[in-house]
């Protein structure tokens, strides 16, 4: 049973979980009850990086950013914080004893976007790592609940997840990363001209690793397999939709799936968990 102020500080990044993303909200409500609350908490923690470095960029965000970075290892390190959703964070950092390089290595791809970068293939790849992939492995330690060697078998699987997952945002938020905060993270690319073949030859990169992905999600834990289900099918039907659309129309518009539909997929996802793929 945690105590008032932790359960407090939890349920501080359950909220703004829910009022930032409606599609992984839907997401951890397929996930064991027991879990969810640490997924809450991973969530809130990346969220309050990303505000400093997409929301608040003139409130000097590489100081900001510095300042995170040492106030959530100290968290860790007192197993306290009076940051509410540090605090949270840093109770399910040590209760599944999460890599501290999963955060270091999180927070270097927060400040690379502080800068302008010109990204080569090996930036790119180590800036996915970064921002999604080890996200997507933080959730794995609590989703393995201690089972170490599970986790080392589905690491490979989680990562290629993440990596789809975030290229997908990539082309999702085009015209806003462009536009607003002059960001290109698609190597050897002049976004400006972007072509067919380049947007297919990304999207084919993407599927091959949603079917790599898919190899783990069948021997995840019950108390899991169903919520990363979930989360798969929805990035494949916004990749769908994506790829239904010409490269000039993602300079124009933000893709996305409205909130009724992702509560249809939820719906289907509950009805019949076991399919790999539901179409919207």
């Amino acid at each position: 049973m945690k105590d008032l102020y932790t359960q407090t500080c939890i349920e501080c990044s359950a909220l703004i979980t829910r009022r930032y993303s409606t599609s992984f909200s839907l997401g951890i409500l397929m996930l064991a009850k027991e879990i969810r609350p640490d997924i809450y908490t991973i969530y809130g923690f990346v969220r309050l990086a990303d505000e400093i470095v997409d929301t608040y960029q003139d409130k000097n965000p590489a100081e900001q950013l510095q300042k995170l970075k040492e106030e959530t290892f100290r968290a860790i390190d007192e197993k306290i914080s009076f940051n509410p959703v540090l605090h949270a964070f840093q109770d399910t950092v040590n209760t599944y004893n999460i890599d501290r390089e999963y955060i270091t290595a999180f927070l270097y791809s927060m400040e690379l976007d502080l800068t302008d970068q010109k990204y080569d293939r090996t930036l790119y790849e180590t800036y996915i790592y970064g921002s999604a992939e080890v996200v997507g492995l933080m959730c794995l330690k609590v989703f393995c609940q201690g089972d170490e060697t599970l986790f080392r078998e589905l690491t490979g699987p989680a990562r290629k997840l993440g990596s789809a997952f975030q290229k997908v945002n990539f082309l999702r938020d085009l015209k806003s990363d462009l536009e607003d905060r002059q960001r290109v993270y698609f190597p050897e690319i002049d976004i400006r001209r972007f072509s067919k073949a380049e947007k297919k030859q990304i999207e084919a990169e993407i599927a091959e690793e949603f079917e790599a992905a898919q190899t783990g999600i069948s021997r995840l834990p019950a108390n899991s397999r169903k919520g990363v289900q979930l989360a798969l099918n929805y990035y494949k039907n916004l990749l769908r939709k994506i790829s239904d659309s010409e490269p000039e129309e993602l300079l124009e518009k933000r893709i996305r799936i409205s909130n009724l539909q992702k509560i249809k997929l939820l719906v289907i996802n509950l009805i019949r968990p076991s399919a790999r793929f539901q179409q919207i």
